[in-house]
C-alpha cells in the first residue's frame, strides 16, 4: 500500500532526518514507529499524509504518487484538533460537510464514494466509541479521554483506508490510554484499515504494532524493522522472549547516530 522510495527530507537550516530512505507497508498491516525525540517520527507521518514533501525521492500510496493530502488518509493528533466552538456531533460532521462542499473530486473526497454525506455513520461512531451521551457537549465540557474518542470518531466517520496516529494517547491516564489502545486495535482488525502509530513507549509499541519501525537520532538511511510476536497480547509478562525484545528496542533507542 505504501512505498517510501529513496526519500530525503530535512527542515530548513537543520540536518537531514531521512536520506535515501526506503520503506514499505502492506495493506492492512498495523505498524508502530518508535524512536527518541527529534528523530523524525512525526515528520514521517506528515510525509505520509502529504502535509510536507520530500526534497528527493517519492512516496506512493496504492500505486499513486502522493502530491497532496489524500481523502482516504486519516490523521489523529495528540492535541485532538477539535473545534472548541462545535459540539461533539458537529466535530464529527466537519469532514462530511467539507466533502459535501467539494463533492467527490478525488482530492477532497473519494471519487468512489457516491454517498459521501453519511449521517448514519455519525450515529454509528458516536455509539461505537461510547460518546453518544455527550454528543451535544463542547470539547471544553468533556474529559481528555472523551476528546480523544471524539477525534478518533471524527476521523473514522470518513472511512479512511490509512490511519496515521501521532502519540494520540500520550497525555491520557493509564486506564483511558489502555482502553483506547484496545479500541483502535479492534477497529483495525474489523475493517480494511492500515494503521501507523507513533509512540515513545515501548510497551505501547509492542501492544499496538505487528511490525515496529525504529528511528534513530541523526540521519535515517535504512529502516530498522522488528517483527513483533506480542502484537495485541494484553498479558505478556509470562511470554518467552518478551523482555528480550523490550531490551533490544531499549538498546536501539539508546542511540545510534549517523
Amino acid at each position: 500500500m505504501i512505498q517510501v522510495d529513496q526519500v530525503t527530507f530535512q527542515y530548513e537550516k537543520h540536518q537531514s532526518l531521512f536520506q535515501d530512505f526506503s520503506w514499505q507497508v502492506e495493506r492492512g498491516q498495523s505498524w508502530v514507529i518508535i524512536g527518541p525525540s527529534g528523530c523524525g517520527k512525526s515528520t514521517i507521518l506528515y510525509l505520509l499524509s502529504g502535509l510536507v514533501h520530500p526534497q528527493k525521492g517519492q512516496i506512493l500510496i496504492n500505486g499513486e504518487l502522493l502530491n497532496t493530502p489524500r481523502p482516504r488518509t486519516g490523521l489523529i493528533l495528540q492535541d485532538y484538533g477539535l473545534l472548541p466552538w462545535a459540539t461533539v456531533r458537529d466535530n464529527l460532521s466537519l469532514g462530511l460537510n467539507l466533502r459535501t462542499f467539494y463533492g467527490p473530486d478525488g482530492i477532497h473526497a473519494p471519487k468512489e464514494s457516491a454517498d459521501y454525506r453519511k449521517r448514519d455513520s455519525i450515529h454509528y461512531w458516536l455509539e461505537r466509541l461510547g460518546i453518544s451521551e455527550i454528543a451535544t457537549k463542547f470539547p471544553g465540557q468533556i474529559s481528555g479521554g472523551q476528546r480523544q474518542r471524539t477525534a478518533i470518531a471524527r476521523t473514522l466517520v470518513l472511512e479512511p483506508d490509512l490511519l496515521l496516529m501521532d502519540e494520540p494517547f500520550a497525555s491520557l491516564d493509564t486506564p483511558t490510554r489502555e482502553d483506547l489502545q484496545y479500541l483502535i486495535q479492534s477497529i483495525s482488525k474489523e475493517r480494511p484499515l492500515t494503521s501507523i502509530l507513533v509512540t515513545h513507549a515501548i510497551e505501547e509499541a509492542l501492544f499496538m504494532g505487528e511490525k515496529i519501525l525504529v528511528l534513530h537520532n541523526g540521519i535515517n538511511t535504512q529502516p530498522m524493522i522488528l517483527e513483533n510476536p506480542f502484537y495485541g497480547k494484553l498479558d505478556k509478562s509470562t511470554e518467552k522472549n518478551y523482555q528480550q525484545l523490550v531490551n533490544q528496542i531499549r538498546e536501539e533507542l539508546k542511540g545510534k547516530t549517523a
